[in-house]
């Protein structure tokens, strides 16, 4: 068995990757599916695109890097978190779209169970702040509002997963109904403390236990597909959440180790090691990944809800430009925004605000403002919003960050990584293989097979790529920080 084979299954695509045991990349494809947004606000999945998507670029991943379902030793599986699927036990038919973790139907909810004064006691048990972004609410909301959905949980005959464990269950005929510590931190309904499912806030939602998986370590023999899909049976070694898997990729397995992942949102993850530490600037606490029989660390997070996704707006909605790669071209033509800023909130704000009501905003625009500038200012939004998530995360944890490893699609663009290291005044670190979401799931699963021996057995393969030193002044750097401040202000005004 000479390879790993990571499934990547992302808000906006599915993707398989088959990696060898220094970490490179053979062969890989990707499969984008649609968004479906109902209502303002909402965000939707039909499940079977999720299932078809994943399962058909399994193939196609093989056949790019020449092997057969005979060379591979063990498959990852990292996801989007917190999307939720509720399914029936017999038939495995969805009773309703998949709602992903960008939708805020459930906000009014949430703001109701706030005046109730419940958010220190959730956010004592799970990490969490009390919000719309984690999966609670959303299998509340669908218990309550598709028919008969409630009686039939109730009964035992409904299933509730993340994408992860949708996955198991349709890869496995059924066998496997099962998720790992990182994805259950993630629902609002797992005391990260006991590691287990809390019952009081299963009580709290209305959510009956029958209905949730068993939870193991995100490296962790999870049983084997049905031989039907590849020809064989091959071994689930590891399923962990995305940002918990990027930052395993990096390696940051030590106290204060920091990512930053630039997918459909931004994510930045410190690991606080055996300590739970608890923000008092917006930032949640949760779980990170780790082998069997070993208690999981802890993490400190911060997400933004749209970071990558604002150059699919550019693309698809607004239609200046044909690809996300584009962007650091027209960026590049202008010196800077010309005071334009957008505040990319089209489905509220996330960390540190965790404002459910606002909607994006444009200011600074002038007779003068040009479709470059228009474009620079999506992207250096990006960067403003990590800064945000930064600036909380050295509160929270005292310290100062001065160098940050960075992963995800948006890495690649080289203006978005100097603008962000211009304006942390930090280093930021991109490895050659940038895939690092999807090649944390690979070593978790390779050391659970064996395949590895363990992390020090996997370190060698981490080489950077570049690094992108600040080169700004500190009065432009506060200039332009206080413009952004000043927008998103103006985005927050009642």
């Amino acid at each position: 068995m000479k390879y790993i084979l990571s499934l990547d299954q992302g808000t906006t695509s599915s993707r398989a990757i088959v990696f060898d045991k220094q970490g490179k990349i053979l062969g890989k494809a990707q499969q984008e599916f649609p968004q479906i947004y109902p209502h303002p606000g909402w965000v939707e999945h039909d499940p079977h695109d999720i299932y078809g998507s994943q399962v058909g670029v399994i193939v196609e991943a093989l056949i790019r890097a020449n092997v057969s379902a005979a060379d591979i030793a063990a498959i990852g599986i990292t996801n989007q978190r917190e999307t939720t699927f509720v399914w029936d036990k017999n038939t495995g038919k969805p009773v309703y779209n998949a709602i992903v973790w960008q939708c805020r139907r459930t906000a009014e909810y949430c703001e109701q169970l706030k005046a109730q004064g419940l958010s220190e006691k959730i956010y004592d048990k799970t990490g969490l702040v009390l919000d719309a972004y984690f999966s609670a609410t959303k299998i509340k909301w669908i218990l309550d509002n598709v028919d008969g959905a409630r009686e039939r949980a109730e009964k035992g005959e409904l299933l509730f997963g993340t994408v992860d464990t949708y996955l198991m269950w349709q890869l496995s005929r059924g066998k496997i109904f099962a998720t790992d510590y990182t994805n259950a931190s993630r629902t609002m309904l797992f005391n990260i403390h006991t590691l287990e499912w809390d019952g009081d806030l299963l009580e709290l939602f209305g959510i009956p236990e029958c209905m949730l998986p068993e939870v193991h370590a995100s490296g962790y023999n999870y049983g084997v597909t049905d031989e039907t899909f590849i020809g064989r049976e091959i071994p689930i070694c590891s399923v962990v959440g995305d940002q918990q898997a990027a930052l395993f990729g990096h390696l940051c397995v030590n106290e204060g180790d920091v990512k930053n992942t630039y997918g459909t949102g931004c994510f930045l993850l410190m690991n606080t090691g055996s300590k739970a530490v608890k923000s008092t600037n917006g930032l949640v606490t949760t779980l990170g990944a780790c082998g069997n029989n070993v208690k999981p660390p802890y993490v400190l997070e911060g997400s933004v809800f749209i970071g990558g996704a604002i150059n699919q707006w550019l693309r698809d909605e607004m239609r200046m430009i044909k690809s996300a790669a584009e962007t650091e071209n027209y960026a590049v033509k202008v010196t800077d925004t010309n005071g334009v800023y957008i505040v990319p909130s089209f489905t509220g704000l996330g960390a540190p605000y965790w404002d459910a009501e606002v909607r994006g905003t444009i200011t600074g625009i002038t007779r003068g403002t040009k479709k470059e500038h228009f474009i620079r200012a999506a992207l250096e939004a990006i960067d403003y919003q990590v800064y945000d998530l930064v600036s909380s995360m050295q509160r929270d944890a005292n310290v100062k960050i001065k160098s940050l490893n960075v992963d995800g699609g948006a890495s690649m663009n080289n203006f978005l990584m100097q603008f962000q290291a211009d304006i942390l005044n930090a280093t930021v670190i991109r490895p050659k293989v940038t895939e690092t979401t999807a090649l944390g799931a690979c070593y978790l699963a390779g050391l659970e097979a064996g395949y590895w021996k363990d992390v020090d057995d996997i370190r060698a393969n981490i080489k950077t790529e570049r690094e992108f030193k600040p080169n700004m002044d500190d009065v432009h750097r506060q200039e332009l920080l206080e413009g952004w401040a000043k927008a998103v202000r103006q985005t927050r005004a009642r």
